[in-house]
């Protein structure tokens, strides 16, 4: 039993928070096939496998900052606590306590999209460490072109919305 999940679903689930690549438990539950409650529990039963830089809970000002930001009904309506927030380390070790089949494929899929996402930052580095040494290397006559490669790898800006309404 192969689970075929597409590494563009699984991206767009992994968040940056408290300066950390993350995914949510109400995200992971949604790829394992089970509720968040059963997936926080075997968490719970397991707390010494997921010390604070494999998970943590979202504050309330994280969490509106993050609904604020991606537009879900699956947020929607009462909640009685914040998501978790789970690192790498953290959904790697979540395979073991849920121990399914599922979680296991699902987990190898995760794995590939968090390395796949490190590779991405890495080449996008050394880009930008190759470039500034060309510049270094080579007179100002070649000032205008280097500006301009630096514009085409800054990442487009997203038009803000107005808030209100329109009269």
């Amino acid at each position: 039993m192969e689970i075929i999940i597409q590494q563009e679903v699984i991206e767009g689930k992994i968040y940056i928070i408290r300066g950390h690549k993350v995914m949510l438990s109400n995200d992971l539950a949604d790829l394992y096939v089970v509720e968040p409650k059963v997936l926080v529990q075997a968490v719970k039963r397991n707390k010494d496998r997921f010390p604070k830089d494999f998970m943590f809970q979202l504050t309330n000002q994280e969490f509106t900052n993050l609904k604020s930001q991606i537009v879900t009904s699956s947020w929607g309506g009462l909640r009685r606590a914040n998501p978790y927030a789970f690192t790498e380390q953290g959904v790697a070790m979540l395979s073991s306590v849920l121990r399914s089949k599922r979680a296991v494929q699902v987990n190898i899929a995760i794995m590939r999209a968090f390395v796949k996402l490190r590779e991405m930052l890495s080449a996008h580095k050394d880009l930008a460490r190759k470039l500034e040494q060309m510049e270094k290397k080579y007179d100002a006559n070649f000032k205008i072109v280097f500006d301009a490669i630096r514009q085409l790898m800054a990442p487009p800006e997203r038009p803000k919305r107005k808030i209100g309404f329109r009269r």
